[in-house]
């Protein structure tokens, strides 16, 4: 008698070729006591060896016998067997040799009516079905498990069960039912080793007379599922239309293989473990949700929450991330799009509500690194001014100091006097950094990696470190300040007529905020005609600019302050400055004249410097008089605006501003171009040959603009952004006034939303021209999207 031995865990099956189809004896053991294992190395077997008074068995009763003789039987008989048995399966089942008889194994059945066959429906789906009848040449109609019939070609067929004339359709589900109860793949590795010994190739017939005794319809399925199904112990030698011959991988395979499927095992449980934390940190109110620190606690759950926010914020840097957090989408039931990812790390308080994706995507710099915020101490705790003995004192001068109300620091302040013969000379004093910094230092390299701070509605990033440049370099009311300082007296006609630049020391007298230096200028008081005469100076230089062919681009500018950017609903303050406000003209004009100047002093002393320069475009800007001073020609005019351009050698002409010539030098803390332009400067003061050739600036240049360029496209999304926000949160009833800017298409206009200095379309009604107000109301306002809809008030 040829029989089969399986190990699962403590016990074993025996089948007899004589044994019932799919009916293997079960052994149950009761009341074990103490027992030891018997072992069988050479088939790879260990049993335990126990005394007990009865044996149950599934197929023959309640026997009485002892467990030990009966295994001890057993395995004496296959051991002394392992030849016949060889030599049985050679002729009963027909194993050949690699390549020997494939042939007569492949050959295929012919379809015909009432067979049982598998066929593949589409890349995700098998199915079982009864052929029905021929449809057309080749193809057939069949009736498939899930009662649909339909129309398949012959290579979709997959397997023919033997066996079977005429398959009662109405059995199919019973049938599939049936061979998953008794699929077993750990059967396989019985199979496996019997065939890697012997070098054999197996069909699923053969493997159903070796593992269940039989080829009867249903043991041939399951062998077949299990061949099919298989990633392990079998591969596909040979495949003829739904034959397929099987080979026994090599045991290097098989071992990898498990470990790889074991690993596979391993990260599926990482996965759904990961799912549920997911899962329970979503159904946790607001205030008690993880913190972002704890997501990144383990390396395995890092992994997976910085692959979710890669693919949220569209970064993925490799194809793991990618199917990392598609697969934890699909484990959420979430489709797989940024979006998803985005409100899923919002839900579970990853992100708050309102996360600056443009900031996680552009990668910015937000922290210092530790061995830069050392150096910045240092540079606090022991500072060494190069220039102390050449500093000029300037502290009896009275010094204005202009900005926004929340600066955080202070680049810049202002100081003016009528000279005896009745010209004004205006002293542009301006930060200086590079008192404290050299050039190529830690401190300086990283500033130049930024190239510039950002100013966001929620935060500030500074250039510098923020101590360093609140403490050690920004300019402070009332007391000692290093300064460099540009003085510049004026033609009658707003020209230069000379101009300096020296190292400093000033004494601030006031700090204002553009509001409150626009009211002193409207009380028009005797003790501040310092800045009456600034704002004469302003007002001469804005003249003699346009009449050097200067296009005035001033328009409305938005401010906003958010609070608690993290809250859900955080508080908005929000403020709309125009331009064209006399403070803000005042500080403009003396920053460009500041700019002329340097550009100026540049060229006579042959500095290289970072000159700007921005051609006038070709069209004709005396073609929109025609249309309002302000916002509506501005937007007009900046349309044409050509590219700025540098050179490091001389100025180039600055058509815009209507300069010959100009240097950005007055925000060295916030603008690393200024503060390279202050290193060649003030080199040249020292009398040293400058730290930069004009070919190096160039290339320190190309990185610092792109970064720069980087900081203004988030600057301008994030503040589109809470102008959204705000607007999303007023009335629905409430109006906005609207100024018509141009018209896009037909009735289509852009607008400027006054009220919050946005421009947005919206289709406005007959007769209304450019530069009319007109009133809109909100129809939907959605941040995220970027996506404002108006309606015209009629």
């Amino acid at each position: 008698m040829a029989m089969a031995v399986r190990a699962v865990n403590t016990c074993s099956i025996f089948r007899s070729t004589s044994s019932p189809p799919l009916y293997p004896f079960r052994c149950r053991l009761h009341h074990f006591g103490a027992f030891q294992c018997k072992s069988y190395p050479n088939l790879g077997l260990h049993f335990p060896i126990c005394r007990t008074d009865r044996v149950f068995l599934s197929h023959g009763g309640v026997q009485s016998c002892s467990v030990y003789s009966l295994v001890e039987s057993v395995m004496e008989e296959l051991h002394a067997s392992r030849k016949r048995k060889r030599i049985y399966a050679s002729t009963k089942m027909g194993l050949t040799s690699s390549g020997q008889l494939l042939e007569d194994k492949l050959k295929n059945q012919v379809l015909q009516k009432g067979l049982l066959l598998e066929f593949r429906k589409d890349s995700e789906r098998v199915l079982l079905a009864v052929a029905q009848k021929a449809d057309g040449k080749k193809n057939w109609m069949v009736f498939d498990q899930n009662g649909v019939t339909s129309s398949i070609k012959p290579q979709q067929v997959t397997y023919i069960v033997p066996g079977i004339d005429n398959f009662d359709q109405t059995e199919i589900s019973n049938f599939i039912q049936k061979a998953q109860d008794n699929l077993d793949p750990t059967l396989l590795e019985f199979a496996w080793n019997e065939l890697l010994e012997t070098n054999k190739s197996v069909t699923a017939e053969e493997l159903a007379e070796m593992i269940f005794g039989c080829a009867e319809p249903l043991e041939s399925y399951c062998a077949h599922l299990l061949l099919s199904k298989d990633e392990i112990y079998f591969t596909v030698l040979e495949t003829k239309g739904c034959r397929s011959v099987y080979g026994p991988r090599s045991t290097v395979q098989v071992e990898e293989l498990l470990r790889r499927k074991l690993a596979k095992e391993a990260a599926e449980r990482e996965l759904q473990e990961f799912v549920q934390l997911l899962k329970s940190a979503k159904l946790m109110p607001s205030h008690a949700k993880p913190p972002k620190s704890s997501w990144k606690a383990e390396e395995k759950i890092q992994h997976k929450i910085e692959s979710l926010e890669a693919y949220a914020i569209d970064a993925c840097t490799n194809d793991d991330q990618k199917k990392t957090a598609g697969m934890i989408l699909r484990a959420m039931g979430l489709v797989k799009t940024a979006s998803s990812a985005l409100n899923l790390l919002i839900d579970v308080g990853y992100f708050p509500v309102h996360v600056n994706l443009d900031l996680l995507k552009f990668n910015i710099r937000v922290d210092y690194p530790d061995e830069v915020i050392s150096a910045a101490e240092n540079l606090l705790s022991e500072p060494f001014d190069p220039d102390e003995v050449d500093r000029k004192d300037l502290t009896h001068l009275k010094v204005y100091a202009i900005d926004v109300d929340e600066a955080d620091e202070l680049d810049d302040a202002l100081s003016a006097t009528r000279l005896l013969d009745g010209r004004i000379k205006v002293w542009i004093h301006v930060a200086d950094p590079t008192s404290l910094i050299q050039p190529g230092s830690i401190v300086d390299r990283e500033a130049m990696k930024r190239g510039t701070s950002i100013f966001l509605p929620t935060a500030t990033y500074p250039m510098f470190p923020e101590k360093l440049a609140m403490e050690g370099m920004s300019l402070k009311q009332g007391e000692l300040c290093n300064a460099v300082t540009v003085s510049v007296v004026l033609h009658s006609d707003g020209s230069i007529a000379e101009c300096t630049v020296d190292n400093s020391i000033i004494k601030p007298t006031y700090m204002l905020t553009y509001e409150s230096a626009s009211e002193l200028l409207h009380l028009n008081l005797e003790e501040e005609v310092e800045l009456k005469i600034l704002s004469e100076a302003a007002a001469l230089r804005l003249r003699w600019r346009r009449n050097q062919g200067a296009i005035d681009t001033s328009t409305l500018e938005t401010r906003i302050k958010v609070a608690n950017p993290d809250d859900p609903e955080p508080s908005i303050n929000l403020y709309v400055e125009d331009q064209a406000d006399p403070a803000m003209r005042l500080v403009t004009e003396m920053m460009i004249l500041c700019g002329e100047a340097v550009a100026t002093y540049g060229s006579c002393n042959n500095i290289p410097l970072p000159y700007r320069g921005q051609p006038q475009s070709n069209v004709d800007t005396s073609a929109f008089a025609h249309l309002p001073e302000g916002p509506v020609r501005s937007s007009a005019l900046v349309k044409i605006l050509r590219a700025a351009e540098m050179d490091f050698r001389k100025p180039i002409r600055h058509g815009v501003l209507g300069l010959p010539g100009y240097v950005q030098f007055t925000s060295p803390i916030r603008r690393y171009m200024d503060l390279l332009a202050h290193y060649q400067v003030k080199a040249f003061l020292r009398g040293d040959s400058p730290p930069f050739s004009a070919g190096q600036m160039e290339g320190m240049a190309a990185s610092v603009n792109m970064h720069a360029r980087l900081a203004k496209r988030l600057c301008s999304s994030s503040l589109r952004y809470w102008i959204l926000e705000f607007i999303r949160r007023q009335p629905k009833e409430k109006k906005f006034r609207a100024l018509v800017l141009r018209f896009i298409k037909d009735r289509i206009a852009a607008l400027l939303l006054m009220e919050v200095g946005l421009q947005a379309s919206a289709w406005v009604s007959l007769g209304k021209q450019i530069g009319d107000e007109v009133e809109v109301k909100v129809e939907e306002a959605h941040p995220r999207d970027d996506v404002l809809s108006l309606k015209e008030v009629t």
